[in-house]
């Protein structure tokens, strides 16, 4: 996830402020560095590839005074990390910095050409400079710049703007997930994406809501509505340590990047998809029909929740694209001689893009004649530099050891990938190509709703985490989230579980169930709910405890159960996604009831760089 900085004031020199804050930004991650200062009537940039040492030493060659501007880290999601590609960025007058996803960039990028625009990176943030620069040219004051662009942007973004013709004036706009946060200090003022950045500074701040625009002066801050009226927005004093701030007010990194799924799914959807359009954005992978009628089959390699995501993804690929696939644990891949070549494409999941059994399975892949396409979180890792092509998940940096924004959003990378085989098979009509894409935009807004249901969840683990032991069952693609379920709950619980499939308890674990052993059914409307109803059955008849989760409506299930969980019916497949969710909550309320160190859990690393 990127981050943004900005200053206006008179007393310090902007650049040093913007730098101390994009460092105190680094460990949401990031791939390149920018900065933009006004001086003297003139906007200069700068901008490096990679870490904020190569930035400062490009400034240390040239320096830029002045004392307002804009700064920005990158996590690319449109265009290879590359200075061209790093913001901000610059058209004509004005100069962006940007966080989010412009949608409708195709549609805007060939309208400002066609008007003799030249746009000179991959990013769709130029573009939204661009539009500025239109408004500014044709005599609008930068506000008024700002908000006549916004009205032609699809999609969701937070960026602050400075512009030649507004000295000493910084103008935000926020749609969406990316937060937007004014610092206020004494004839000066500060805009972030997160806390952390300004908080040396200020501790009097300010928080912009979707569809509001600030304008930051040397004196203060006005938020305007989107009807363009002023609005009233009180100042709150923020009491955070710097370690809490980084946390972003959430008590463990653990819980934040719970929480931070819906704008991860956002930014790994990213420009991928609009209305009845896929375009994913692989540089080496041909998807015409000639080219995939050479696949025989896919091969899924993972370790830990990667693996999983992979037993999800086999039912995307067999469904959409009716292909063959195998998912391998990556420690055993290569110890099975498989049988691989041209017509397979294996696929490494990974979020490091370091697990050491993971590029191995890949090497052995590659050097079977097989075509490898890494579906990874981060740039530049082995894993994505070995591969003839990577889908990154942009996640962002995952802190917390036990994985959760990285297992959703590898989940929507299988759908994605899925999807385009389908449609290059022939095998899917546009019409369902157009609702699943609806349905995939619609589902970030739906975690947020299951995210909603934190406190009722804590409640429910409060009856349970004294339990030593859990059975997690599902069947079907939630065969595998069970799975995941349990592997997080005694990763930083230290709770012995189980994940099953339903079909398979009465071949072994029924033998365990008694009405000490909480079991958790995912029960959700499906092509095998009546099968779940029937093995929910089988547990009640043996005093077991079930909590289910279900699907919104159910209310016979309730009946049966001692908690249900209500998440909303987005289908079959996507509902994956969703009953994750309350996994990983029930999870980590479980951890803080026990009092375990759930951002670092026992035995645990984060990437398992050794075999």
């Amino acid at each position: 996830m990127c981050g943004i900085v900005g200053y206006v004031g008179r007393d310090k020199d902007a650049v040093d402020v913007l730098v101390d804050g994009l460092r105190r930004l680094e460990y949401r991650g990031y791939d390149s560095a920018g900065v933009a200062i006004f001086h003297e009537g003139e906007i200069r940039v700068s901008r490096a590839l990679g870490k904020l040492a190569a930035l400062e030493g490009v400034l240390r060659g040239t320096p830029l005074p002045g004392s307002s501007g804009i700064g920005h880290t990158r996590w690319a999601t449109h265009g290879k990390p590359s200075e061209r590609n790093a913001h901000p960025h610059r058209a004509g007058r004005v100069a962006i910095v940007h966080n989010g996803i412009v949608e409708n960039y195709r549609e805007l990028r060939a309208e400002l050409e066609a008007g003799g625009r030249e746009i000179l990176s991959e990013t769709d943030t130029e573009l939204i400079a661009h539009l500025i620069d239109v408004g500014v040219e044709a005599g609008e004051d930068l506000l008024a710049a700002v908000r006549s662009a916004c009205t032609r942007m699809q999609g969701s973004y937070a960026f602050a703007a400075l512009c030649e013709t507004a000295p000493e004036t910084l103008v935000a706009a926020k749609n969406g997930g990316s937060p937007i946060i004014l610092g206020i200090g004494e004839g000066e003022t500060f805009l972030a994406s997160d806390i952390p950045a300004i908080l040396p500074y200020t501790r009097q701040m300010m928080f912009i809501e979707d569809g509001e625009y600030a304008v930051l002066s040397t004196e203060g801050a006005q938020v305007i509505a989107a009807d363009g009226r002023p609005v009233d927005r009180e100042v709150r004093p923020i009491q955070w340590d710097p370690v809490s701030a980084e946390k972003g007010g959430y008590d463990r990194f653990m819980q934040k990047e719970i929480f931070e799924q819906p704008r991860a799914i956002v930014d790994t959807l990213g420009t991928r998809i609009s209305e009845g359009f896929l375009d994913l954005g692989l540089e080496f992978t041909e998807f015409s029909r000639e080219a995939v009628s050479k696949l025989d089959r896919l091969c899924l390699v993972a370790c830990g929740t990667a693996y999983y995501s992979c037993l999800v993804g086999k039912y995307f690929y067999e469904r959409f694209a009716r292909l063959p696939v195998e998912v391998d644990l990556a420690s055993e891949f290569r110890y099975r001689q498989p049988i691989l070549d041209s017509g397979v494409i294996t696929i490494p999941v990974s979020q490091s893009g370091e697990t050491a059994d993971t590029l191995a399975a890949l090497r052995e892949a590659k050097r079977s004649g097989s075509r490898v396409l890494s579906i990874c979180n981060v740039r530049d890792s082995t894993i994505a530099r070995e591969s003839d092509d990577v889908l990154y998940t942009h996640a962002g940096p995952e802190i917390g050891v036990a994985s959760t924004k990285a297992f959703t959003t590898q989940i929507v990378a299988h759908y994605l990938l899925a999807l385009q085989l389908g449609v290059s098979r022939g095998l899917l009509a546009p019409e369902e190509v157009e609702s699943r894409i609806r349905a995939l935009q619609e589902l970030p807004r739906r975690v947020e709703e299951v995210l909603a249901l934190d406190a009722e969840i804590r409640r429910i683990a409060q009856k349970f985490f004294h339990s030593r032991n859990f059975l997690f069952l599902g069947r079907g693609i939630m065969y595998p989230i069970a799975l995941e379920g349990a592997l997080k709950l005694k990763e930083i619980s230290y709770i012995h579980a189980e994940g099953y499939a339903a079909g398979e308890m009465k071949h072994g674990p029924i033998a365990l169930i008694d009405e000490d052993m909480p079991v958790l059914i995912i029960a959700n409307r499906s092509s095998v709910y009546d099968k779940v109803l029937s093995n929910l059955e089988q547990v009640r008849s043996r005093e077991g405890v079930v909590i289910a989760i279900a699907s919104e409506g159910d209310r016979e299930i309730a009946e049966k159960c001692s908690e249900v969980i209500y998440i909303p019916d987005v289908g079959e497949e996507l509902s994956a996604v969703l009953a994750t969710v309350p996994l990983q909550l029930l999870a980590y309320h479980v951890a803080v009831l026990k009092g375990t160190d759930i951002d670092q859990p026992r035995n645990l690393a984060k990437s398992v760089t050794v075999e």
